[in-house]
């Protein structure tokens, strides 16, 4: 009788606690496909930050290379022909310079990302791209926080004067001129935000993948 009872295959045993069965009663794992979901999901929020990283520096970049205004300063009682351009700043050349940089870069990172999505490709094809992008970002990152940074101690000086000086507050006569420059340093400081999140991007795809 132990002869005639049938017993199941020791390949198909192996299978089950394998968990490599195919077929109608095999489902799949939750795992693998969360695998497959992530991939576009990091694609879609990847491409988002690069739009929205170069539509804000290119804000910043317009904004202040059209500040410049002319007008009138009062002091003691004689009225003084007054000029602002951004060029006559150091701290305003420089964020002009690495706001240009950091379009281009959004800009290229932008039609990559487009042209791969197109060709329903992942975004980012390996681990080694993903090293540079993350550097890159991190870079760019920096960079506009230094040229936010050393624009807003100028603003914040037009502003202010000198304190114990009779320096006058040369935004009061020329305050279309700094309306200007401080919206330029907020998308800065913006553009920078979103370098952040895309580096921190980069890091979870390098983790995740």
């Amino acid at each position: 009788m132990a002869e005639e009872c049938k017993t199941t295959p020791p390949a198909l045993v192996a299978g089950l606690e394998m968990g490599t069965m195919s077929g109608p009663l095999a489902s799949p794992s939750p795992f693998s496909i969360s695998r497959k979901v992530r991939p576009a999901m990091v694609d879609g929020v990847h491409v988002m930050l690069r739009l929205l990283c170069l539509v804000s520096s290119m804000v910043g970049l317009s904004l202040m290379v059209t500040a410049k205004q002319s007008s009138t300063l009062s002091l003691y009682g004689f009225q003084l022909p007054v000029y602002s351009h951004w060029s006559f700043s150091d701290s305003f050349e420089y964020l002009v310079g690495v706001s240009a940089t950091v379009a281009a870069h959004s800009l290229l990172q932008l039609l990559i990302s487009a042209a791969r999505l197109q060709k329903k490709v992942v975004v980012i094809p390996s681990q080694k791209y993903a090293w540079v992008i993350y550097a890159g970002d991190q870079i760019f990152a920096y960079a506009m926080m230094s040229a936010g940074s050393a624009a807003s101690g100028v603003t914040s000086l037009n502003r202010t004067g000198i304190r114990h000086t009779a320096l006058p507050n040369f935004c009061k006569p020329l305050h279309v001129f700094c309306d200007r420059v401080a919206a330029s340093i907020a998308f800065t400081f913006l553009s920078c935000i979103l370098l952040a999140a895309s580096a921190v991007l980069d890091v979870i795809w390098l983790t995740c993948y």
